[in-house]
């Protein structure tokens, strides 16, 4: 159906509704599958009518379409069943138990068993995971809530639970126009024509040689909306009737032309029913830039029909495949592990942390900016301290003379906000003194000073980054009642907003799909949101505590809060309508007079967190109540300032010692122990306490080591370091004989060699069940070889060619809920929950020998070919968006970066290209440099993006390299030696700090990824058994998604071996120490053979 005909069904939608031909309306929508009414969803589940419930569903999914429509059925059937044994009624429960209930005992043999045994009980309840179950309509209004969260996570609901923004009648406004123009055309118009049907074309009778005035008002039709801009955002919800007086919050964002927002989840849903029936459906959902939401089947499709071939494929989460019943009666079940109550680091910043941010991509980075002006740079998974940079203007003559007055009167200088940008290359400073510094990140402790910006008269304070127009641009504010926009190049004022009677807080820059706006505080407490132009403001309202108020969505960008402190001292948080432009929930728990403005931060869509009374207080989004508090082991301010990271595993804490605590949960204690895991001993090099650690070397020089100016005589000559603070000093004045301790403390470390197999652990992954599911898989527990009661395989198409010929190549979507897969013939599309075939497309000539998903949208496959060309393929539509060309033989690899929008190809041919995601047009290519005198026989050159998205990994048979992507230059490069065995395959661990390479001797070696030396050696004997072939060695290595210590060898004669080191060692060896500040290509020892050495060769 076309994209109109869609529309017209949801004009004749709100036309009956208007009507009140309700059983028409829900018949429609259910028989379109374009619209799911959620609020007559939950009118038939709290009043029982289970046959119209399944069958309005039926609309929209089938039981086996995925799990999550599964476990909706599931949870349906399961609660007629109990309400018929709650009844008495054995003969309808049997009857539910056979008819619906045993669908599923193919996936879960062992629950269904569970079910029926329910039978025998006199109560139900008396089986303990039932014995909180209440009434009826109170078990039926918890099962509400997780059905709400099943369907909104639901991919085949995506873009169906929200009705379109639509003015009241729009279809006989739509019929007025063309009535309306009808008569314009008429060669005789009378006044007042008497239209009497719709059926034909209107045209006026007897001439009278007027013209009329437009049939706008005619009875039959109703009375024609007055002209004037769109409605609010949100406005008519589905068949409601336009709110009148109040503007929505977001009603600004109706000027430009209205926009499709597709729904995405907008988080966990409460008990408590909407005041607004349509509330849910009007909520406003946005993706995020990082993470947009994908593309899935849906009716406007012509080549994909409803249902019949669900190959779309979504960013599922991975729910539980467990369908026990919902625990009664509580909504959520948290565990001590959600909740950052562990102090993981404690950290010495000297001055009083005013704001804080961690880095969007690299977890454990986190800016610090202080009352003093200092601005720090912490790596708190080592708890070092990368950067400290005092107040300074850079060029004191270029600033304004107002500026210049003010620090010869009070040079005192505080930061009131520092921020990283979206992809954590720059980072900005805003000043209590009229200015921003914007600084450039270069990884590691490498920052440059890039703009220095006289942005505002009096304090700037707030600053943030947006993308309007695909530019990035600063956003600031001031005292002096504006909010400016500039160019974050460059420097160049784009906007300056005007309005505000106060001084402005804080701003809050967002977008709705192509609408770029930003949200804007003042301290007199008015809120006002402007887009990108110079019409003013587009909302005027009320803060809450109408003084300092901060505003911020949750990560996925579907839900607004604020949090307010008044002058009285009384604090709000709460989360906004912004379809109403009113407050929708207040969180309570705040004391009555708050010591100080409290500061707020959301996290994994899931929790708020404000700093109040020396604590840090958590919110479930969903829930007023306050969920917990966390002292931190006490030392906080009144009002401490906090900052989760982005995966809401740590949290940073200001304390009243001018220090930072870093806060952990379970995961964020695994992250760090992880990190632990890769620093040096006590005994590490002593240079390293001199010169700053580089967390991100790829993008940084190697830093000096204190022995480079060693003497023959073994003395050294002092070098010279740039101080923190921009001196130079000597390091004799600060520790006289630190050069010859470095010379002798790199002499300990030692490549760690396993020849044994006591040195590590390992394990051959068995080809039959035999392990407990109730264990976690390991070196030491084997792996499940996991099926489904089906017994199905997934079988790739052959095509009838020589299965040892095929180049065979699959790839996992994101989350794994599918995999795509080719072995020669056609490619495959299957469901990894019940490895069923969802499609097969492509097949041969060409064959496809390599896949890769999207980043951003998994139903954008890239697949290499082997005449040489990379195909860009629509999953759901079935076409091929663009052939890429530039290759002269086979591809091998393909990587996506998502922060440079980018696609990276390797070939047969030794090539490697980069192409431009937008148009797929070509930037850049590069052949790798062969060793002279090395023939190549493999040919497969393999490429992996690095964790930073900036650098990728090269893999090919006589080299290791990694590669800076915007340059396509190395930046570090490992030849294997002359003789020995080549490379064969080679990977970066799940955190990028080591990198997994195989060799065709069988030989492992692990390589430190920032200096691509070797640090690590794992001979064959210490893994494979001794009767095995010596022509068996590993052709592919995989590392673990989450452990980094641990990976898997695929084998040449089908077997698969998982290694990991003892346990008493927790790691693969040390870092091998600096080597003398180089930049140049590093070696290490060719991994082939034990060396006696201690020192790593070049």
């Amino acid at each position: 159906m076309s994209s109109l005909s869609r529309e017209l069904v949801f004009l004749i939608l709100q036309f009956l509704d208007e009507e009140k031909f309700k059983e028409t309306v829900h018949k429609l929508e259910q028989e379109s599958g374009f619209y799911f009414n959620m609020k007559y969803f939950e009118d038939e589940v709290i009043s029982g009518n289970w046959d119209e419930v399944e069958r309005y569903l039926g609309g929209f999914t089938k039981v086996d379409d995925n799990r999550y429509s599964m476990k909706i059925f599931f949870e349906i059937r399961k609660q007629k069943y109990l309400e018929a044994l709650d009844k008495h009624d054995r003969s309808k429960a049997v009857e539910i138990l056979v008819k619906d209930l045993k669908v599923f005992a193919s996936f879960n043999e062992e629950l269904f068993k569970e079910i029926t045994q329910l039978l025998t009980l006199e109560n139900f309840r008396e089986n303990e995971q039932l014995s909180k179950y209440g009434d009826t309509k109170s078990a039926r209004a918890i099962m509400l809530v997780e059905l709400k969260k099943l369907i909104e996570a639901n991919p085949l609901f995506r873009d169906k639970l929200q009705f379109p923004n639509l003015k009241n009648s729009r279809l006989r406004t739509l019929i007025n126009q063309s009535l309306n123009w009808q008569h314009q055309l008429c060669k005789n118009p009378r006044p007042n024509p008497d239209i009497k049907t719709l059926f034909v074309d209107h045209s006026c009778g007897q001439p009278n040689g007027a013209r009329a005035p437009s049939p706008a008002n005619n009875p039959l039709l109703g009375s024609m909306p007055k002209p004037g801009g769109f409605p609010p955002l949100g406005a008519h919800g589905p068949f409601q009737p336009a709110p009148t007086a109040v503007p929505p919050l977001a009603g600004w964002m109706s000027n430009p032309p209205a926009v499709t927002h597709p729904a995405v989840s907008g988080g966990a849903i409460g008990f408590g029913t909407p005041t607004n029936p349509a509330a849910l459906l009007k909520h406003p959902r946005t993706p995020t830039t990082a993470n947009p939401g994908m593309d899935y089947p849906s009716g406007d499709s012509d080549h994909v029909s409803k249902r019949t071939r669900p190959v779309g494929m979504s960013e599922e989460v991975n729910l539980p495949v467990n369908m026990l019943p919902v625990t009664y009666p509580q909504s959520h079940n948290y565990q001590q592990d959600d909740f950052h109550k562990t102090v993981a680091r404690t950290l010495s910043q000297g001055s009083a942390p005013m704001s804080m941010d961690f880095h969007p991509l690299q977890q454990t980075l986190l800016l610090v900016g202080t009352n003093v002006g200092d601005i720090g740079l912490w790596d708190v998974g080592t708890k070092e301290r990368l950067v400290l940079r005092n107040f300074k203007v850079w060029e004191l003559g270029k600033c304004s003379m107002a500026l210049q007055a003010s620090l010869v009167k009070d040079p005192t200088v505080s930061v009131n906000r520092i921020v990283w940008s979206p992809d954590g290359t720059l980072f900005g400073v805003a000043y209590s003194r009229h200015i921003v510094q914007i600084y450039s990140y270069h990884g590691g402790d490498d920052i440059r000073q890039l703009l220095e910006i006289d942005a505002h008269v009096g304090g700037v304070n707030d600053i943030a980054f947006a993308h309007p127009n695909k530019q990035l641009c600063i956003i600031t504010c001031g005292d002096d009642k504006t909010i400016k926009v500039w160019e974050a190049t460059t420097g160049a004022k784009q906007f300056t907003f005007e309005g505000h009677e106060a001084p402005v807080y804080s701003v809050c820059p967002h977008y709705k799909e192509n609408i770029q706006f930003i949200f804007s505080t003042a301290l007199d407490g008015k809120i006002k949101a402007w887009l990108y132009d110079n019409l003013g403001s587009r909302v005027d309202y009320d803060a809450p505590g109408r003084w300092c108020t901060t505003m911020a969505y949750s990560a996925d960008g579907s839900r607004l809060f604020s949090c307010g402190t008044s002058k009285e001292g009384e604090s709000h948080l709460v989360e906004w309508n912004e379809s109403e432009g009113a407050v929708k929930r207040t969180y309570q728990g705040f004391r009555k007079r708050s010591m100080g403005v409290v500061q707020f931060d959301t996290t994994r869509n899931r929790f708020l967190a404000a700093g109040d009374e020396f604590l840090i207080k958590i919110w479930d989004m969903d829930n007023t109540g306050l969920l917990t508090t966390i002292d931190a082991d006490g030392g906080l301010p009144a009002s401490p300032r906090i900052r989760f990271n982005k995966e809401g595993n740590l949290l940073a804490v200001s304390t009243l010692d001018n220090g930072i605590k870093i806060l952990a949960n379970a995961d964020g204690l695994r992250l760090l122990r992880t990190l632990e895991n890769r620093s040096f001993d006590a005994s590490r090099s002593a240079s390293e306490t001199v010169t700053k650690p580089l967390i991100n070397p790829l993008t940084a020089a190697a830093a000096a080591a204190a022995a480079a100016g060693a003497t023959s005589s073994g003395t050294a000559a002092p070098p010279t370091i740039n101080a923190m603070n921009g001196d130079s000093r000597s390091l004799v004045d600060v520790k006289p004989r630190i050069a010859d301790e470095s010379l002798d403390k790199s002499k300990v470390w030692k490549l760690m060699e396993i020849t044994e197999s006591a040195q590590c652990r390992s394990i051959k992954l068995a080809d039959n069940n035999n392990m407990r599911p109730s264990k976690v898989a390991t070196a030491s527990v084997s792996p499940q070889l996991w099926q489904p009661p089906s017994g199905i395989f997934m079988t790739n198409d052959t095509a009838d060619s020589n299965p040892e010929e095929a180049v065979h190549c699959f790839a996992l979507s994101k989350n794994d809920s599918y995999v795509m897969s080719a072995s020669g013939g056609k490619i495959s599309l299957f469901n990894m929950m019940t490895f069923k075939t969802m499609t097969t497309f492509m097949p041969p000539p060409p064959a496809a020998t390599f896949l890769a998903f999207h980043p951003q949208d998994n139903n954008i496959i890239a697949i290499g070919m082997d005449d040489s060309t990379i195909q860009i393929y629509n999953v759901r539509i079935d076409e091929v968006k663009s052939k890429l060309r530039g290759h002269s033989k086979r591809i091998t690899g393909l990587a996506f970066s998502n922060v440079l929008n980018v696609l990276v190809s390797s070939g047969a041919d030794a090539q490697i290209c980069v192409w431009n995601t937008d148009g797929w047009e070509k930037q850049k290519n590069r052949f790798l440099q062969i060793p002279s005198g090395r023939t190549s026989n493999i040919l497969d050159t393999r490429v992996q993006f690095h964790q930073d998205q900036m650098h990728f990994l090269v893999v090919h048979e006589t080299q290791i390299a990694i590669y800076e992507t915007t340059k396509l230059e190395p930046v570090k490069q490992w030849p294997v030696r002359e003789n020995s065995a080549p490379v064969t395959h080679a990977t970066f661990s799940c955190d990028s700090q080591l990198i997994y390479a195989s060799f065709m001797d069988a030989t492992v070696g692990i390589f430190n990824a920032s200096s691509l030396r070797l640090q690590c050696r794992i001979l064959p004997a210490s893994y494979l058994p001794p009767s095995i072939s010596s022509s068996v060695h590993p052709v592919v290595v995989a590392a673990h998604p989450s452990e980094a210590s641990q990976f898997a060898l695929g084998l040449t004669d089908g077997g698969v071996y998982v290694l990991e080191p003892l346990e008493s060692e927790r790691k693969w060896g040390n870092p091998p120490p600096a080597e003398n500040g180089s930049t140049s290509s590093l070696s290490a020892p060719p991994p082939n053979g034990a060396s006696s050495s201690d020192q790593p060769e070049r």
